[in-house]
């Protein structure tokens, strides 16, 4: 189980951040088929359209995130402290940061593309190097 002891226990503070861009760090934690990372987002990030196997669930814990979703983009949720958005696997979606923002990202089954070096180029870092992406 990454990120955790031998026993499944572990604390968030002792799992290390990696820095995606300047705007984007992450921790992550997994077991044999449950993958949850937590993402520190600076205000103006952007994460690219994707979409991916796994299904997710997205917890804001601090901040707001605007995310565009569906096979063309055409849902629209600004997710804000305490509030979950649920995005089935397959679904296309990106996200801009409105403010600084703690979120707690749970997946099934494990990310293997985060797994993997290089696999994940949709972290361009700010809404001006991913603005392609915005909108369909």
């Amino acid at each position: 189980m990454a990120g955790l002891n031998e026993q499944g226990y572990g604390a968030w503070e002792l799992i290390e951040r990696e820095e995606l861009t300047p705007q984007i760090g992450r921790q992550m934690v997994s077991g044999d088929a449950l993958m949850m990372a937590k993402l520190y987002l600076k205000k103006g990030a952007f994460v690219g359209t994707h979409s991916h196997p796994n299904e997710q669930f997205t917890y804001i814990l601090e901040g707001r995130i605007r995310f565009r979703y569906g096979h063309n983009l055409e849902h629209e949720a600004v997710v804000g402290p305490g509030e979950i958005l649920h995005l089935p696997a397959n679904l296309p979606h990106n996200a801009l940061c409105l403010e600084d923002a703690v979120d707690l990202d749970v997946f099934t089954p494990l990310r293997a593309d985060w797994l993997a070096p290089g696999g994940q180029q949709y972290f361009s870092g700010s809404e001006a190097e991913g603005a392609d992406s915005v909108r369909p």
